[in-house]
């Protein structure tokens, strides 16, 4: 296998087909069934790919025809991707967490002919907004339940599987041969300020330079062997499904499906995986449970973890002191290994992206001497723009010099902008967002607005100092527009204003400033006298504000609910500086007026 591969691929199909005929029967998917993993080789992958890919067009599906696909991830995921590619069709992504509101708008405006679904639980809030449109005329099921009656044909996927292998992968390769880099390979829908999920285009160009981008890095700082990838986050994420499935088969590796968050930890020391394509949040849950562990076992536990919390600290600002050096020997004969044999006892990297790491986790990782490599990207570049790399040397502040082929610059304002295939044809059926997002570049090409602010150090990496869209991105990485939340929670009678945060946090929180004429309502209702300030410290007031939040929060993704608000001591104004004067709410007044209010619904 060459690097090169990448460079020469058509599209992803063809260079997983390639992967598959040079690698026969290692294991290329793995997950645990029935109690026990069990593996799934290139070889019968592909074959189960191309059955499937002309199952697709027995049903009569043409070329560009788009396929919603809703499953946790496991084999079926992948091969299901891979099919709908390989029959000529696109694949629509959607979140496992997605209400029938959210599948409704993206079964609308993808205008999906078909989807596919594992089981009945994911299926629940799916069927309605099936049946609530005209265009689905297939829905595919991984596991066997019972359907209502519906217009779109039901189909098992087991059942599909059945055919001439040879002759279908001749089709496919007819089919594909077709195919061109520039070429749509997949819509992914991603949270827009304006409210509604905007579906990104990413041609099969795309996330091919992204494949070679991140493999070149692994490669040729860490070698290249037979590596195992551990796959945990949703691949309806762009970040997971490039990174977690496409750079692995790339690089001719065995996926490998967590069990999901509860059996990380024991999943991690039993696959043992050469690679981790992760967010931070992640990362911080596993710091926990290591530091809690340590802290158990004694007294000498707890003062290595110290020496080696320091000395790490010390070499993230590159300052390494000779009278160091004896503990830090000492850390590698004895803390090390134990807290590397957690994390499998061979990792090579663990890549952390989709939100900014926090510096002190990143500096415990490296302490153990586990490699933990930040990057910067975003669903419009395919993701991935940029990685820290040994080779350059890493920083905890930086997220690394842009990969290869990807040229940035720094706008006027500081704003970051994003030039090369990596970069989206724009957003489907949205021409006014994509003209926000592309500025061409007089050449053909455009360069991608990213919303960050940040520099290029003296190293070539790139520094993010600030965020110039208001996006959330919480602690997993998840993306979350504010102004659909706060529009929605305005509309309910009982709050005249609202401004939510969490970003790099676990969940979302609220400002409220409570609608003045229903508070006088309820006032008069509840013999209450009508003094804001006084009503606000009433528990059945409280309540009954926090009945109108959630309502909200029955209406969208668990990573849209609000968990918790505070009241604001006034309305929001253009007088004290809280609004424009076109009546937006100036965030950064509010975080600096109320921010440490807002802290303090995190804890306890």
């Amino acid at each position: 296998m060459q690097i090169t591969d990448f460079d020469a691929a058509p599209n992803l199909v063809s260079l997983f087909l390639q992967r598959a005929d040079e690698l026969g029967d290692r294991a290329f998917l793995t997950a645990r069934v029935d109690g026990r993993w069990q593996s799934i080789s290139y070889t019968e992958a592909a074959q189960r790919v191309c059955l499937m890919a002309e199952a697709l067009r027995k049903m009569g599906l043409k070329d560009g025809e788009r396929v919603l696909l809703v499953s946790e991830n496991r084999p079926e995921w992948c091969m299901a991707d891979l099919a709908i590619m390989a029959a000529g069709l696109v694949t629509v992504p959607a979140y496992t967490t997605n209400t029938e509101r959210d599948h409704r708008h993206v079964l609308e405006n993808s205008g999906a002919s078909a989807v596919i679904v594992s089981d009945g639980k994911l299926a629940k809030p799916l069927l309605p907004a099936v049946m609530g449109t005209d265009k689905v005329r297939h829905l595919i099921t991984f596991e066997s339940f019972k359907l209502p009656q519906m217009s779109a044909q039901p189909h098992v996927w087991a059942a599909l599987l059945d055919g001439d292998a040879q002759a279908a992968r001749a089709a496919v390769d007819k089919r594909i041969a077709k195919i061109g880099r520039k070429d749509l390979a997949c819509i992914i829908y991603t949270s827009g300020t304006g409210g509604a999920p905007r579906g990104v285009r990413q041609h099969h160009g795309m996330i091919l330079m992204n494949v070679d981008g991140a493999a070149r890095i692994l490669v040729e700082d860490f070698g290249w062997g037979e590596e195992v990838f551990l796959s945990f986050l949703p691949l309806s994420h762009s970040y997971e499904h490039t990174g977690g499935q496409f750079l692995p088969i790339g690089m001719g590796a065995t996926i490998t499906y967590s069990e999901g968050l509860e059996k990380l930890a024991s999943n991690i020391e039993e696959v043992r995986p050469t690679v981790m394509v992760v967010v931070p949040r992640l990362f911080e849950v596993l710091r926990t449970r290591i530091m809690k562990q340590v802290e158990k076992q004694g007294r000498l536990a707890n003062f290595l973890m110290e020496r080696a919390l320091s000395i790490g600290t010390l070499k993230a600002k590159g300052k390494i002191r000779l009278r160091d050096k004896p503990m830090d020997l000492i850390l590698e004969k004895t803390l090390r290994p134990k807290i590397r044999a957690k994390m499998g006892g061979r990792m090579k990297a663990m890549v952390s992206g989709g939100a900014p790491l926090n510096p002190d986790v990143g500096v415990f990782f490296e302490a153990m001497g586990l490699t933990m490599l930040q990057g910067y990207g975003q669903t419009e570049s395919g993701p991935v723009i940029s990685c820290n790399r040994p080779k350059v040397g890493v920083s905890m502040d930086a997220v690394g010099p842009p990969m290869r082929n990807v040229e940035v610059r720094i706008a006027e304002d500081g704003e970051i902008l994003v030039r090369g295939e990596l970069v989206m044809d724009g957003y489907w059926h949205n021409k006014e967002e994509t003209a926000k997002a592309l500025e061409p570049d007089g050449e053909g090409g455009h360069w991608l607005h990213t919303g960050d602010i940040g520099h290029i150090d003296d190293k070539g990496r790139i520094v993010i100092t600030d965020r110039k869209k208001d996006m959330i991105v919480n602690d997993k990485g998840d993306n979350v527009s504010p102004q659909r939340i706060e529009g929605m929670l305005t509309l309910q009678p009982e709050i005249a204003q609202a401004m939510v945060v969490g970003d790099k946090r676990p969940y979302l929180v609220g400002l409220v400033v409570p609608d003045a004429e229903w508070a006088l309502e309820w006032s008069r209702r509840e013999g209450e006298k009508f003094d804001m300030k006084a009503l606000e410290h009433l528990p059945a007031f409280r309540s009954a504000v926090r009945a109108a939040i959630d309502r909200v929060n029955a209406q969208v993704s668990v990573i849209e609910k609000v968990r918790q608000f505070a009241f604001a001591d006034e309305p929001f104004a253009i007088d004290n500086e809280e609004m424009t004067p076109s009546l937006k709410i100036r965030r950064h007044k509010l975080k600096e007026r109320y921010g440490e209010r807002l802290d303090g619904l995190y804890k306890g």
